[in-house]
């Protein structure tokens, strides 16, 4: 899947089997490794063949690859040497017509009463499931179990598992017109009737009864922990299926819990993308080293982080930068957005600077 016009513009773990992260050492033994989001078509193998051979010689040691048909881009990745993680789009679900035709009781819903299916915040095709709905959970896990069973998948890639931003990157409030020094309630989610019955069994209260809800620690803690039970349901179902477990998630773990409810510190992962596009947020390069450090600081030492890096924000110069900073701060690797914005200048200065 495509991330569009907004993401153009920005930007109860459990135990897990033995087997189930051998991403960390693969990075120990490989050295510093870089990955590239891919937008997957219908174009011939031969032709994928060709970009992932490009890829592969530019640097490129891993594709997150979303859209296509997902079994024969990994067959052409593996062909050219490259590991393959399925990017699964998980509570964003506008491009789901069957969902929003049988279920539009799916949907979350807004402090003020909205529907995210029938009033979008930002942009139109935000349009989030509710994770704290038992249904919501299975369906997901039947899509996830899809997506392990594919030949060639070497990890399920989560992405846009997390609530809408609450609090939008602060190089976004401009462009919106918005000053977002708190949460406001059109952007504050999920209040429907499920999240807070569920919330009122375990605290006593219901959310919309507090005069300011979004200073109520327990009900910040339930959205985290919605999501992430999420996630422990869709990586036990990867793993299952003798598949891994990826995510892309926002910069840091702070910044993650306030701008969209995202503690992914506490999942059970196999490697984690952190999208520290400086830029975004109204940074500099160096900013990209205190994200990584902070993030792994709060992750199990087995767990390799990948930084993610947006690619128009840097030329190549500024690529070979940003590359030094996450190696200084440890982090196992790179993750660029994306593989079309990646020119040969690009590649060849990634060659260089991954492997001194």
């Amino acid at each position: 899947m495509k991330r569009r016009t907004f993401v153009a513009l920005l930007g109860a773990a459990s135990a897990t089997p033995t087997w189930a992260r051998p991403l960390g050492a693969s990075a120990r033994k490989a050295g510093f490794r870089a990955w590239t989001w891919v937008h997957g078509n219908s174009d011939p193998v031969d032709s994928w063949r060709a970009r992932f051979a490009r890829l592969r010689a530019g640097g490129i040691s891993g594709v997150l690859v979303g859209g296509g048909d997902t079994a024969m881009l990994a067959g052409a990745a593996h062909a050219e040497g490259l590991e393959f993680h399925a990017w699964t789009w998980v509570m964003n679900h506008s491009g789901d017509a069957w969902v929003k035709a049988e279920h539009p009781e799916w949907f979350n819903v807004s402090r003020n009463g909205e529907s995210s299916l029938t009033h979008p915040p930002y942009v139109g095709y935000y349009q989030w499931l509710c994770p704290t709905r038992p249904e919501v959970r299975e369906y997901l896990r039947s899509l996830i179990t899809v997506v392990a069973e594919t030949a060639g998948v070497d990890a399920v890639h989560l992405d846009y598992i997390r609530h809408p931003d609450v609090i939008l990157p602060r190089g976004l409030w401009s462009r919106y017109g918005l000053v977002q020094d708190h949460e406001m309630p059109e952007y504050d989610y999920c209040y429907c009737g499920v999240c807070r019955d569920t919330f009122r069994a375990q605290s006593g209260y219901d959310p919309l009864s507090v005069s300011d809800p979004s200073a109520d620690r327990a009900w910040r803690e339930f959205r985290w922990n919605s999501i992430s039970e999420v996630v422990s349901i869709l990586a036990a179902a990867a793993h299952a299926h003798n598949r891994q477990i990826s995510a892309a998630v926002f910069p840091t773990p702070t910044l993650a819990r306030k701008q969209v409810r995202q503690a992914w510190d506490k999942w059970p992962l196999d490697a984690v993308f952190p999208m520290t596009y400086h830029r975004f947020h109204d940074q500099d390069v160096p900013w990209i080293g205190s994200a990584v450090r902070e993030g792994i600081a709060a992750i199990p030492q087995s767990e390799p982080l990948y930084a993610g890096l947006h690619v128009p924000d840097l030329d190549p110069a500024g690529l070979v930068e940003a590359i030094n900073v996450v190696k200084e701060a440890g982090g196992a690797g790179v993750s660029l957005y994306d593989s079309g914005s990646l020119t040969d200048a690009h590649l060849e200065a990634l060659r260089g600077a991954a492997t001194m």
